[in-house]
């Protein structure tokens, strides 16, 4: 008799303004293609970069999984690799981080130099002033960037080419880590059924 594999595990993480919903259209789509979803929903602005990756390592306990693999878009891939880089003990899975400014946001301190506007970044400014200079130790990372212009960053300007509207592709690049780069805005990164096809090859080959 043929054994039949579990479907794999993920957990989505929203990004900066978002809220879990804003997932809901990608967790439908891996459904669909046998993947087990949960969404992950925290306070973008009210809480710092830390707090919110020690949320995300108790939601993910608390889930009790032996393997999950983890879905961000934006400020959520950030969320991400700050819980990996602090926390030895998340269960063995694989990466995707849906154009996560994982070099620190051009736009974000744009818009943090505006005294009016720094509300819009909240307790997220040091992250996303920040970055990450590697992929995670010992998990198939793979970036899912847009190169479609059209977004907040028009606005504020400072964006290099190409750049999804919100976050470029340079923001996104990540050592060690497989990359895809697909024409779709930054708000495209979870509407798009181009990027659910590439994230899904990834989470189950390990490269796009």
């Amino acid at each position: 008799m043929m054994e039949t594999s579990s479907p794999r595990s993920v957990v989505l993480i929203h990004g900066l303004w978002y809220g879990a919903v804003s997932l809901a259209l990608v967790g439908r789509r891996l459904r669909k293609r046998s993947f087990e979803t949960h969404a992950f929903g925290y306070p973008t602005l009210r809480q710092s970069l830390p707090a919110n990756a020690a949320a995300l390592r108790e939601f993910i306990a608390k889930l009790d999984l032996d393997q999950v693999d983890l879905v961000g878009h934006s400020l959520g891939g950030l969320v991400i690799l700050r819980m990996l880089d602090e926390y030895g003990d998340i269960p063995p899975g694989r990466v995707v981080l849906l154009g996560s400014p994982v070099h620190g946001s051009a736009v974000a301190r744009r818009v943090a130099e505006r005294r009016y506007f720094r509300p819009l970044v909240g307790q997220a400014r040091a992250a996303l002033e920040a970055g990450f200079s590697h992929a995670p130790a010992g998990r198939e990372t793979g970036i899912i960037a847009g190169s479609r212009s059209i977004g907040v960053g028009r606005i504020f300007g400072g964006l290099s080419e190409p750049n999804d509207g919100t976050v470029s592709l340079a923001e996104c690049r990540l050592e060690g880590a497989d990359e895809c780069i697909l024409p779709v805005t930054h708000t495209g990164l979870v509407v798009a059924p181009s990027v659910v096809r590439a994230a899904a090859r990834f989470l189950t080959e390990g490269k796009f």
